[in-house]
């Protein structure tokens, strides 16, 4: 067995040691030969961040945090719609809180397949398990979290198929779809019902490029910011006086953070092939200051001293000393001397539409069916 698949329930009681099976199910576990897992098909993968949606800036801000009930709640209506467009099989990971576990334990006939990694608590264990359902041949990721949880996830899996479902903190990428609504989606996607390519569309990102390199090495889904900061993390909010520059992939105002603070002053959607520059300065040295909500619950007055659209591949240099935050974030430290190049490309993961997808299935006639009459 591939060192980080076991499958079912964590072989818990319910399962045959020696042969894998559940007992109470009949569901064989994905062994593969030589360490190597078995494809599988028509499978759902469920990323659930069970610590998207708690940090410290929701309890500074004004904003409640979602609770492990919250999202137990949220997988439960995923995997009911994904049952509907029919799908059984899913691929999920451990978690502390055991979250899916206590979303669907009343429910039978699931074969839930469970990745089993060694748990570093941080985002790496998105990236591993987002790997591994890559590995496995999942159609589609369901992911519960906020803009850091997807950003792991691409990170994984550059074509990554994804349903990104709001859960956390900074919720620019999320999708706003009911949960049943959107498993039903990613159901039909996982069948082959709707054409992949017919019904996803590749997300404009920041790709981060170091000075001298030919390619990209990192990434973010909505805005990668240089910030005056000491500290990696995200355990505070954003002082003002410390922002020096953002790259959108897009300009919403009506999101939180800096996708919303750029939607502001000049908003750039993200169906549109292009970026927004924002250099920031002291309010009480620019032209123009800015009021825009930074965090959920909390606006803060920015200094702007630059403020221009970016054509797609345009780049934009930042050098350090400074700390590089990623969908908010600090992930990246600069050292004085180093140069980074930042550029908005549209190559990201592949995110589905809810409402086409249930648009097509409707026209079909999925879910309608001759009465007894």
């Amino acid at each position: 067995m591939a060192e980080w698949l076991r499958s079912p329930a964590v072989m818990d009681a319910n399962t045959d040691s020696a042969t894998g099976t559940d007992t109470a199910t009949g569901t064989d576990t994905a062994i593969g030969s030589a360490g190597s897992p078995l494809p599988l098909p028509l499978a759902v993968g469920l990323v659930v961040n069970p610590r998207s949606g708690t940090d410290v800036r929701r309890a500074v801000a004004a904003a409640g945090a979602v609770t492990i009930e919250d999202k137990a709640n949220v997988v439960r209506r995923v995997v009911l719609g994904a049952r509907e467009a029919g799908v059984d099989r899913f691929v999920v990971h451990t978690d502390t809180h055991r979250i899916v576990q206590r979303a669907t334990e009343t429910m039978r006939g699931l074969d839930l397949h469970w990745l089993d990694h060694e748990m570093t608590f941080t985002e790496e264990d998105t990236v591993a398990a987002v790997a591994a359902m890559r590995d496995l041949g999942c159609g589609v990721v369901v992911v519960l979290g906020g803009d850091g949880t997807n950003r792991a996830a691409a990170r994984a899996w550059p074509d990554l198929v994804v349903v990104p479902l709001s859960t956390g903190t900074n919720n620019a990428f999320p999708v706003l779809a009911e949960a049943t609504i959107a498993g039903a989606a990613a159901g039909h996607v996982a069948t082959g019902r709707v054409p992949v390519d017919e019904v996803t569309r590749r997300a404009m990102v920041v790709r981060v490029r170091p000075d001298g390199a030919s390619a990209p090495d990192d990434l973010a889904l909505v805005d990668a910011v240089a910030v005056d900061d000491p500290y990696l993390g995200s355990f505070e909010l954003f002082e003002p006086a410390n922002l020096r520059t953002a790259v959108l992939s897009r300009a919403d105002p009506a999101s939180v953070g800096f996708s919303g603070v750029g939607g502001l002053i000049k908003p750039v959607g993200c169906d549109e092939d292009a970026g927004l520059l924002l250099r920031f300065g002291p309010a009480e040295d620019c032209d123009r200051v800015v009021r825009g909500p930074t965090a959920p619950g909390h606006y803060a007055d920015l200094g702007l001293a630059e403020v221009r659209r970016l054509e797609p591949g345009e780049e934009v240099e930042v050098n350090g000393p400074l700390l590089l935050a990623f969908d908010g974030e600090r992930k990246r430290r600069l050292v004085a001397g180093e140069r980074v190049h930042l550029s908005v490309v549209r190559d990201g993961p592949r995110v589905v539409d809810v409402a086409d997808v249930m648009a097509r299935v409707a026209a079909d006639g999925a879910y309608v069916f001759p009465g007894k009459v």
